[in-house]
This record gives structure tokens, sequence and C-alpha cells, in this order.
């Protein structure tokens, strides 16, 4: 039997329809209690988290693998110790949530973006009819910060935001002691796979005020998949060896949004090898494209025409081996008013939720939602 739903995003209430959400949550164990006495703390490295895509990192909260240190260059590097597009979603009986967390560079802010989206914190909540709902964001003042606890309603699914720009060096939850915490229960989606954007800066989550404000965020929760965030602020750039690791990640979608990193020529030398050798090696999963936004209306660039060229070509050489290739075009992608970026090419909030609900479409579409 079905039921009606509602995805609110902007102010607006987008209606889907979709099973019933049943609650089969599992119990967490393994927290610690405070010397208070009052609330029971557990580490994020012992929680289920979403966005983490490898488990031989570095550091917990890296988002590449130690030896990716060797194949892929330095900016990829450097960028791959942010935690962006991580998050935990978790339930719990409590009334009250602590959050306290840790980052690994001192520079909390840039000057286009805040510390709030570079080195903080998001709190989430589902709804009761579906959907998710901002609660509260934590906001960085050092290398250690806490969030004091939020209030929410017990038995309520909520989902924490991990820093954009910044490592993450530690998190911890707190709840009051007497109280429990759970694992979530599946999707309404059923979608257990994560989607793997790679990408620039914008996919990185350039320029979002908070961590839940970045695109690929947004399209997470509108299409209510997990999200693996592979943007590399300046360095997406399609060479093989990131094809080599996205291609290790078992994903519901692959989506290749580098074009803003990179010129005509590349475009011409490195996206048709590296689209090929990732069908290649995953040859059942939905791979977009992705044309290169522009917040003043300039679309398709070179560059995108020169993408949908090949997607046309592959499409027309093999159908059936490429009949999971889609593609995104991005006239509509940042509205056509200029109100949507912070500096002329990052997206600004609002530039954010709009290629995060057309991301989101085109995400439905692929897995023939």
């Amino acid at each position: 039997m079905k039921s009606r739903r509602f995805w609110h995003t902007a102010g607006v209430l987008i209606g889907v329809s979709a099973a019933v959400w049943v609650c089969a949550a599992a119990e967490l164990s393994g927290g610690r209690e405070d010397p208070d006495g009052k609330t029971v703390w557990y580490d994020g490295q012992s929680l289920p988290i979403e966005g983490r895509a490898f488990q031989d990192t570095e550091v917990f909260y890296d988002r590449l693998p130690a030896r990716a240190q060797k194949t892929v260059t330095p900016g990829v590097w450097g960028n791959s110790r942010h935690s962006a597009g991580m998050a935990f979603r978790l339930v719990t009986d409590a009334p009250t949530v602590k959050v306290r967390w840790g980052v690994r560079n001192a520079s909390l802010a840039m000057p286009h973006m805040p510390a709030t989206g570079v080195s903080g914190v998001d709190v989430y909540r589902r709804l009761p009819e579906g959907g998710w709902y901002f609660v509260r964001n934590g906001r960085p003042g050092s290398f250690t910060n806490s969030l004091t606890s939020f209030s929410i309603t017990p038995n309520t699914e909520f989902m924490i935001y991990l820093p954009l720009y910044n490592g993450t060096s530690f998190l911890e939850v707190g709840i009051p002691k007497g109280n429990r915490l759970f694992a979530p229960p599946v999707r309404a989606s059923g979608i257990t796979k994560p989607v793997v954007f790679y990408g620039t800066s914008i996919t990185h989550g350039g320029c979002a005020s908070r961590p839940g404000l970045a695109f690929t965020a947004v399209a997470g929760r509108f299409a209510d998949v997990p999200v693996v965030n592979l943007g590399f602020s300046g360095s997406g750039k399609m060479e093989m060896a990131l094809c080599d690791l996205i291609a290790e990640i078992d994903a519901s979608v692959y989506v290749l949004d580098c074009l803003w990193n990179m010129g005509d020529a590349l475009v011409k030398e490195r996206a048709e090898p590296f689209i090929r050798a990732l069908r290649e090696r995953r040859p059942d999963t939905p791979i977009l494209l992705a044309e290169d936004c522009n917040v003043f209306g300039r679309a398709p660039t070179s560059k995108s025409l020169l993408m949908r060229a090949i997607y046309d070509k592959l499409k027309a050489e093999d159908p059936a081996r490429w009949a999971k290739l889609h593609y995104l075009e991005a006239k509509d992608m940042l509205g056509h008013d200029g109100e949507g970026t912070v500096d002329g090419c990052h997206p600004n909030d609002l530039g954010m939720m709009r290629q995060g609900l057309v991301y989101g479409q085109a995400l439905k579409k692929a897995l023939g939602r």
C-alpha cells in the first residue's frame, strides 16, 4: 500500500509516492558515560556513517585511501583530507542530542565561504511525512568545538553532516543517560548503494554556508540516497588514477562533474577514455555526465559541447552497452537571475539549492524512479 510523502525543500513541499516508512532500527552499543553522569557519548568511528567510501584511510575521516597519495595529484590528495559529504544518520529515543567535534586545520573559513560551511557541522531531522528539515548548525571557533544540545522529537531520524573544507579529527554524539541510540532503518527509497559524485570545488561544497546546503547533500536528500562526495577543489580533471579509485566503490550512480576544472584540450584528451574505463569496470552502473553550470546562463559552453558529442557518440555506438549513460544539461541549473553565486563562479546557498534539485531529479531518472 502506498502513501503520500513530501520533500520539504526551500519552503516548497514536493510530493512523491513511496511506501510507508517503518522504523526497524537496531540499538547501538559502546557509549562512554561522561564524568558528570548525565550524558553518554558515542565516538563517530563506532557509528554508522555515510559518505566514507574507503576503509584503508590514513585518518578515519579522509575521503581517499592512504595508498592514493602515491597515484593522485597533490591537489587531489590535499583536498581528500577534507570530510566533505560524510554524514551520520541516526535515530534516538532521547529528547535532546549533543555533538562535539574537532577539525584539523586552523583556517576555519575562507574569504568567500563562512566557517559554518568550511569547518562546521549541520543537523537535519526527518519529517513525519517524509523528507528532511534543518534543525541546527554547529559554529566552529577553534580546533575543538561543541554544539550545545538541540531538541528533537524522540524516535525521530536525524542526520549530522561533517565539515566541507576542513578535515575532521573526531566527532562524538551525546545523549542523556538512560536513553538509547539506534542505527537507522533502510531508506524509504530502498537504495543502500551511494551515489558517487566526482568533480570540482563546486562539487566539494564551495561555497555553501552549511554542509547540508552543498548541492550534493541537497540532491541526496531529494532523491533519498546516500552520497559520496569526491569533489576536489581545483583538481577535478579526470585523471585515470581517479577512475581506478572511483570504480572500487560499488555505487548506485556515478556522477562526473569535472568540466569546470578542464579546458577544451583536456576534455578531448581525457573524458572519453575515463568514461570508457569506468564502464569497463562497472558495466551495469548508471553514469551521469554533467555540464559545467554557469550562473549567468552561458550554456552550453565549448566544453559542454565536447562532452555532449562524446555522449552522443557512445549512445550511437552501442545502445545496449550505453543504455545507462545519462546526460545533464546546465542551462537551467542555477536560474537566470544572476543571484545564485557568491563570486561569479561558485554557487551561494540559493545556487546550491537550485543545482541540488536539478541533480536530484536527474538521479531519480537515472535510478529508474
